[in-house]
């Protein structure tokens, strides 16, 4: 498991999948064009159907903007990422972007850190600025820091606050097209670690997150299950899935959500087992470590 050993030269670019979200997508642009770093920014459309082609080009015309014909999920920050050339793409969703500074700030890190190949920032949420839940779980990790990296080790993170490396995203083929959305980003974690890459928490790189509604959208929690099960497959042991699939089988028994989650699961198996490849023994031995339950509560994921 070796990482190329060369620095990051040329800039940071930001990459912003978007679908039908025009107006948070302008407030996101209006943030991201006011930056001190002035980022490359390019905005994939994934076939929306309201005015956001129109609203990009008329109102930003330095953001370049990309098409696709089809819905293509997580897959279109893959094709945002092959459109630029920077060597540290920032991703960002319609309703996120960076503080100022922080993009100049992840850039250096790459830099300084040649085996770094995702940040993870810290995020705050919200008009009130509260910070996500999820980074004091991945300042905890229990996985340590190494000491050729810039922050803690951790298996996860949010899409919409993570820094990559152009050259690590593409080696590992980014986010899998079998999980189209939701929870998507674990897979790609293991993927760039497998490989050598460092994925680590950075608590002075900092992203703003705005979600429109406290309410997840309809059927996120069926894609967050089968997504979950769905990367047990693809890169865990047999037993683990097994244990994994008849445990959401039973919970399938009275919960709606988890019964529709096992249905896309099963019809995307044979897929699945096509691109199935398990992680290194010290990888799953990682992982096995974040699962095991924290001494005061659950387990310490990601």
């Amino acid at each position: 498991m070796t990482a190329p050993e060369h620095g990051p030269e040329g800039g940071i670019g930001v990459v912003i999948a978007t679908r039908d979200r025009a107006d948070r997508l302008a407030t996101t642009l209006d943030l991201l064009t006011a930056l001190p770093e002035d980022p490359e920014i390019v905005v994939v459309d994934n076939a929306s159907t309201d005015d956001t082609p129109t609203m990009v080009r008329t109102r930003f015309p330095r953001v370049r903007l990309l098409r696709l014909p089809h819905n293509k999920g997580a897959l279109a920050r893959t094709y945002g990422v092959l459109h630029l050339r920077t060597p540290v793409v920032a991703f960002c969703d319609d309703d996120s972007w960076w503080a100022p500074g922080s993009l100049a700030r992840a850039a250096r890190l790459m830099s300084e850190h040649p085996r770094l190949g995702l940040l993870a920032a810290h995020t705050l949420v919200g008009p009130g600025r509260r910070p996500d839940p999820l980074n004091e779980v991945l300042a905890a990790s229990p996985l340590g820091r190494e000491p050729d990296l810039p922050g803690p080790s951790v298996l996860g993170f949010l899409a919409c606050a993570a820094v990559v490396r152009r050259e690590a995203y593409l080696q590992t083929g980014g986010f899998h097209p079998l999980l189209f959305f939701a929870g998507e980003e674990s897979l790609l974690a293991y993927d760039l670690a497998a490989r050598g890459w460092g994925v680590v928490h950075c608590p002075d790189v900092v992203a703003h997150h705005h979600p429109a509604a406290a309410r997840p959208r309809p059927g996120r929690r069926t894609r967050e299950a089968r997504n979950e099960l769905l990367t047990v497959w693809l890169r865990r042991p047999l037993p683990v899935a097994l244990r994994r699939t008849l445990a959401l089988a039973a919970t399938a028994r009275h919960d709606p959500d988890a019964r529709a989650a096992l249905a896309e699961t099963l019809a995307r198996l044979p897929a699945a087992l096509a691109h199935r490849r398990t992680l290194p023994p010290e990888l799953e031995a990682d992982l096995r470590l974040l699962e095991r339950p924290a001494p005061d509560g659950p387990p310490r994921r990601p």
